[in-house]
């Protein structure tokens, strides 16, 4: 990949670009107060782009790009620039699977080769409760200089039966349900169960049944061999600081736990469609934003896809995530009925700082959080 040498002064000027803003209800002086919060982030962190968006009373109040989607191409962010989601991916996944739990179709506490048999069978089983809470014993990435899994660059045309090779003759690292272990290989299995279960592939059924309904109609799967419309650039930072041009990645092996792309728009609707029960009944949200505990009685502060978070003395959900070219974050007060948005086309960035400042400035509360991704 070329370097591609960027200046203050460029991305200062750049950030002024882009707006792509809604005209609901966001209060004016909040409004100006987030978009200083933004121009301070990217000028803190040299972010090339950036798409926000805010909820205010279930409605999509402000949404807005900021930078360039393609800082060679001179493309500017809109609010429906899609950027890579990383782990923010999990919640779709765990909404799809909860559809599945409510009709009957998928039993959340049933081994997982009941609906995975090319999942080989552990000393442990494993079900599919555990899995969407991180407590299946399922472990993360490989790391090192050989790492084939973070770093992929293989095509996969199967997500599911691609990613599974990665990790099905592993020993676990935990006994199941003894301990929260973050892990996106575990969410390729709950892919695998969604497909069990529903006799359709992971990505068909999670669209028809999370992002239609929802009115997400630019989220899709991350795949490189594809030209995908409005799909922004992904950028990193070298050792001296220089913006560049991310790691190759070919994420179709983690489409469930790390793939899917999406927009801010698309995003602040699929906040929207969670509070106001579109996609799953209110029980069933409340059991998904809802902690976990593990087998000594501790919390997690992991429900079911989603993390658990307060804004004040106000409950609060979400999820962070971070790959190569992007970080993001996605967090709820439902009690309010507000959402924050961040997409951004660098990683190692502090997505989720930047939501919790604007949720701050959107609420008057802080945020405190544990941060998964």
């Amino acid at each position: 990949m070329v370097a591609m040498w960027i200046i203050v002064a460029f991305l200062v000027v750049a950030t002024a670009s882009g707006v792509d803003a809604q005209t609901n209800s966001l209060d004016p002086a909040k409004r100006a107060e987030m978009e200083v919060a933004v121009h301070k982030f990217m000028d803190k962190t040299h972010a090339p782009g950036i798409s926000a968006a805010a909820v205010v009373d279930g409605q999509v109040a402000w949404s807005e790009g900021f930078g360039f989607a393609d800082v060679e191409g001179k493309v500017p962010a809109t609010a429906e620039t899609l950027y890579r989601l990383a782990s923010v991916s999990k919640p779709l996944t765990a909404t799809a699977a909860m559809e599945l739990w409510e009709r009957g179709k998928l039993d959340l506490d049933a081994p997982i080769q009941k609906y995975c048999p090319q999942f080989p069978v552990k000393p442990y089983p494993i079900t599919t409760r555990e899995l969407l809470g991180h407590l299946g014993g399922i472990r993360h990435y490989k790391t090192g200089a050989d790492d084939l899994e973070g770093n992929n660059t293989k095509h996969f045309d199967d997500p599911i039966a691609g990613g599974i090779q990665f990790f099905a003759n592993d020993p676990l690292v935990e006994i199941p349900g003894a301990k929260f272990h973050y892990t996106t290989m575990g969410y390729t299995l709950v892919g695998c169960a969604i497909e069990g279960a529903s006799n359709a592939k992971y990505v068909d059924f999670t669209t028809q049944s999370v992002f239609v309904p929802a009115g997400m109609t630019h989220t899709v799967a991350d795949d490189t061999t594809k030209k995908i419309p409005e799909r922004t650039r992904f950028y990193s930072t070298d050792k001296q600081g220089r913006v560049v041009s991310a790691r190759p990645l070919d994420s179709s092996y983690k489409i469930p736990g790390g793939g899917w792309l999406s927009s801010a728009n698309d995003l602040a609707e699929f906040e929207i469609a969670m509070m106001d029960d579109k996609l799953v009944k209110r029980a069933t949200r409340d059991l998904m934003w809802t902690t976990q505990k593990q087998a000594d009685g501790t919390v997690d502060h992991y429900g079911l896809g989603f993390g658990i978070a307060k804004v004040g003395e106000l409950a609060a959900v979400g999820h962070s995530g971070s790959q190569q070219g992007t970080s993001t974050d996605i967090l709820i007060v439902p009690e309010k009925r507000d959402g924050i948005v961040v997409l951004i086309n660098m990683d190692e960035l502090d997505a989720a700082g930047l939501a919790h400042g604007l949720m701050e400035i959107l609420v008057g509360a802080k945020v405190e959080a544990v941060r998964v991704k």
